[in-house]
């Protein structure tokens, strides 16, 4: 028997998937309005209106199937709750780079990952390298811009 696989994510994570899971519910019966006009107009090969409400219903059809498979599988974890010497999904991370300037980074879920904002997905390049080390551990990366080497400063589970 095949086991299912959980999304990890941060409860931020979750709600936002709620909410656009809700939004693209809302949405549905307007775009069967939408289909229902356009089938009204007549000839349906040559209807562009109807084609593309039909494509916009696939599209919400796809997208709640999927919403509401991660949702399923949703794995919540609270940082806070956290503790420990070793980098896991959650952690804050603050490492040096090559010139020991400072970078610090999240490691949330897909969902919620945001480099601008210093959250990095747990399926990166850089997270993977970083799951399961500890401090003074240094790590090496490769990113598309080349290799890059880091040392682990600190680990917090804020």
């Amino acid at each position: 028997m095949a086991s299912i696989e959980k999304v990890p994510m941060l409860a931020e994570g979750y709600e936002k998937l709620t909410a656009d899971l809700k939004a693209l519910r809302l949405e549905r019966p307007r775009v069967v309005d939408a289909i229902e006009e356009a089938r009204a107009h007549g000839d349906l090969s040559e209807n562009a209106e109807y084609h593309a409400a039909k494509e916009r219903q696939g599209q919400i059809e796809a997208q709640i199937g999927e919403l509401e498979d991660k949702i399923s599988r949703a794995q919540i974890i609270d940082p806070a709750s956290l503790s420990g010497d070793k980098i896991v999904f959650g952690a804050t991370v603050t490492l040096l780079d090559d010139d020991d300037k400072p970078v610090k980074y999240q490691i949330v879920g897909q969902t919620e990952a945001d480099a601008k904002k210093g959250r990095i997905s747990y399926n990166s390049p850089l997270a993977r390298a970083l799951i399961g080390k500890k401090v003074g551990d240094e790590i090496e990366v490769t990113v598309p811009s080349g290799d890059r080497f880091y040392l682990v400063k600190t680990i917090e589970f804020i």
